[in-house]
């Protein structure tokens, strides 16, 4: 199979249709398919060699490239500021392998369940949607490496700002129903996850992920089939992936066709060396040393981002000055947020925009004046169970879970 995106295979009309449609993209517009990515004007992320192109991609706008094989796709950040909702065709892309699947076809498409089950199933796309209740939630999906490009000092890995993330409204189907209706047998301890895409190497491991038997069936984890109230995009896991809420996008599996019942804990690369932290409290260590032991990563910590002002932005001095943003955490839901204008002298509360559940970005807003000269604003989330934010970032050496007060320099004047 052809794996490049910049040189995607000629399809017959009804193939070329269903990704069409499947990509988000009109029929009329199936001829920008098979041409390469468009690229258009640079961007500069406030990081470290930060200077990335903006390329179109079929079925997204112009989005931050930081890999062509695989894929990888950041947000820019003003997107963050249009809504609560990551719309379609802003969302971030990031894949592990290179070789992606560039044509599905739906009809012929099976999700198949085996392993430790008495009834194994292989379930088309109309199965799946009309034998199951359909269930709907509001989650962000973020990389583990979210803000990687930040760290210092600096760690290897996809140096990405601050767009590797994104909040939509998903809707699927329940794993746990999935399950049930297989019948998961005694002595099953995990649940296993693979997508299509597949590794260029034969070295080069298989990505599959697992989920403990006991937050598979937890009634949340979800197999999704829509996003926004459209078919997923394709790059985002058309026409299935995993839904995880609260937890790390390493989860996220996407073009989901094979769920394995285990009955010993997966063993492979990406759950035993990849995507692990150090196991103690902060997920940190004093840079350059290694941690005792680690664990696979897991819920995401709290996070809270100023959208509405830039970087290095002039606002007008002893005014009232509006500030508008988005938190979020793991999944227990953001409790209060607190700005400030003083470097943490004082802070003021914001109000909490609506409550899409706990899974959700959560907007606030909230005003401040400033005195003429140089400010760094400040914005602190809080959550039910009292986990906040460090003042100070935390540093570890895959570059995950980065969630420190977050700094925007202005000058009001």
């Amino acid at each position: 199979m052809n794996s490049r995106l910049d040189e995607l295979p000629v399809m017959n009309r009804r193939e070329s249709l269903k990704y069409a449609l499947a990509a988000g993209v009109g029929v009329f517009g199936v001829k920008e398919l098979s041409l390469a990515a468009k690229a258009g004007e640079m961007i500069s992320l406030p990081i470290g060699n930060g200077e990335r192109p903006l390329v179109a991609y079929p079925g997204k706008r112009p989005l931050i490239r930081l890999t062509t094989r695989p894929p990888q796709l950041e947000t820019p950040f003003s997107v963050f500021d249009e809504g609560v909702i990551t719309p379609n065709d802003a969302f971030f892309v990031r894949y592990h392998l290179a070789d992606i699947p560039l044509t599905i076809d739906p009809d012929a498409f099976r999700l198949t369940i085996q392993g430790k089950v008495d009834s194994p199933l292989s379930l088309s796309l109309p199965e799946l949607k009309t034998s199951f209740e359909p269930i709907e939630l509001v989650a962000v999906n973020q990389c583990a490496g979210n803000s990687r490009g930040f760290f210092e000092p600096r760690v290897a890995g996809g140096q990405i700002a601050n767009g590797a993330m994104g909040n939509a409204r998903w809707k699927g189907v329940a794993l746990k129903a999935v399950l049930t209706k297989a019948g998961v047998q005694a002595g099953a301890v995990q649940v296993s996850f693979q997508g299509l895409d597949r590794p260029v190497l034969p070295e080069t491991p298989a990505f599959i992920k697992a989920l403990d038997l006991d937050h598979a069936l937890d009634g949340e984890v979800m197999i999704a089939y829509a996003m926004n109230g459209e078919d997923l995009p394709w790059l985002n896991g058309f026409p299935l992936r995993l839904v995880v809420p609260g937890y790390y996008g390493t989860y996220w599996v996407k073009q989901l066709n094979m769920i394995t019942v285990l009955d010993a804990p997966l063993d492979n690369f990406w759950m035993k060396s990849a995507y692990r932290i150090p196991n103690n409290a902060c997920a940190c260590t004093e840079p350059g040393k290694a941690p005792a032991s680690t664990v696979p990563i897991g819920r995401f910590n709290v996070r809270s981002f100023l959208t509405n002002i830039a970087e290095g932005a002039t606002v007008a001095a002893d005014k009232d000055l509006s500030l508008r943003g988005i938190a979020f955490d793991g999944g227990y839901g953001i409790s209060d947020v607190v700005v400030s204008g003083d470097v943490g002298k004082t802070w003021v509360e914001a109000d909490l925009g609506e409550n899409l559940g706990k899974y959700s970005f959560r907007q606030w807003s909230a005003k401040v004046a400033l005195p003429a000269g140089k400010h760094r604003l400040l914005v602190r989330a809080t959550n039910r169970i009292g986990q906040s934010q460090p003042l100070e970032p935390l540093w570890n050496a895959a570059g995950y879970m980065r969630n420190a007060v977050e700094v925007t320099n202005v000058i009001a004047a």
